[in-house]
């Protein structure tokens, strides 16, 4: 049964910058870009992974399309995790046991997280108001 602890190392371990946020929460930072930023929290047994894509302020035109592209990108190409909306933004979040967690699978999702954001940004950024 893996523990925090396992949970911590594995963050230490995956190359990434890790920076302890709060009790039982990590932010996994791209170096290169801040809006890339992965959060990891312990909750109640699960490991939860949030990431932010855009603000739902920022989408001012064809959200019904933009909900219906999210939809087709989880049914077709999200391994790790789902687009969702949470906290006024899109996101792209993902839950697993931690009991279970190995670090094939933490790697994996943070992996998928960072494929997805890169391979669907623009699209995404695609609708939203052209003032931003």
């Amino acid at each position: 049964m893996r523990t925090k602890a396992d949970l911590e190392a594995y963050l230490r371990s995956s190359g990434q910058h890790v920076e302890d946020v709060a009790e039982n929460t990590w932010l996994v930072r791209d170096p290169y870009d801040a809006s890339k930023s992965i959060a990891v929290a312990i909750n109640d047994g699960v490991v939860l992974f949030r990431m932010k894509v855009i603000e739902l302020a920022e989408v001012k035109r064809d959200r019904d399309k933009l909900f219906q592209r999210l939809l087709e990108l989880n049914a077709a190409e999200m391994l790790h995790g789902a687009y969702g909306v949470g906290n006024d933004a899109i996101l792209i979040t993902c839950a697993l046991r931690l009991e279970n967690l190995d670090m094939s699978e933490l790697q994996a999702t943070l992996d998928d997280f960072a494929v997805a954001f890169t391979k669907h940004y623009q699209t995404i950024a695609s609708f939203r108001d052209a003032g931003h």
